[in-house]
């Protein structure tokens, strides 16, 4: 049976707090690290977590996804409580403060056929004065997110290892076409990503 995952205290659950979040993509396959550091409102749902992860990193959202908190699945609402014979619990019900404190970590997965595995980390959370009604933004992060559909973190490096070592092939050109006309691994546009965020924000998605 799935142990219940634990909760912060009660007084903790509705008095606005920050969380910062450290997101990496597959640091067990993908040197150097692709990361991201948010911070976020500790109130927010996994459903719209979900959200600033895919405007964080540059997803499209074209996928199926969901969280692994201690052996514990959330994901959005399904017919069926059980899947496969494990327990699905609706992210939009599930949120950072009630299940989360500092230190621990958990993992996001996107795309069940690519299996892009996001370990996050909760480095730190900070009660604040006033209320932070929802935000996110991001600190910082390194490198660009790889292409929808590449194929995983192994299709991904053999992207890599196409489009760099061998830049001039007919191979490497298609590619690149297919990636949307080029594709720069080192780049990380920490502007572009805040702004999606807000956009998020002020279109209300994902709910609370």
């Amino acid at each position: 049976m799935a142990e219940h995952p634990k909760k912060r205290h009660r007084s903790s659950t509705s008095a606005p707090c920050l969380c910062t979040l450290r997101i990496e993509l597959h640091p067990d396959e993908i040197q150097p690290a692709i990361w991201r550091r948010m911070v976020v409102d500790g109130r927010v749902s996994l459903a719209k977590l979900h959200h600033f992860i895919q405007a964080a990193f540059g997803w499209t959202d074209a996928h199926l996804h969901e969280f692994t908190i201690r052996d514990i699945r959330y994901a959005p609402s399904h017919p069926h409580d059980l899947v496969d014979d494990i327990e699905i619990r609706d992210e939009r019900k599930a949120y950072l403060n009630r299940l989360l404190d500092v230190g621990d970590q958990f993992v996001y997965l996107y795309d069940f056929g690519d299996s892009w595995n996001h370990p996050i980390t909760v480095e730190k959370i900070e009660s604040v004065e006033g209320d932070p009604h929802g935000h996110a933004w991001l600190e910082g992060g390194a490198r660009a997110c790889p292409p929808e559909d590449v194929g995983g973190a192994h299709g991904y490096q053999a992207f890599l290892e196409t489009v760099l070592g061998k830049p001039h092939s007919e191979e490497a050109k298609e590619l690149l076409i297919w990636a949307g006309g080029t594709f720069n691994a080192e780049l990380f546009d920490h502007r572009a990503a805040n702004a999606a965020i807000q956009r998020i924000l002020w279109n209300a998605w994902g709910g609370k």
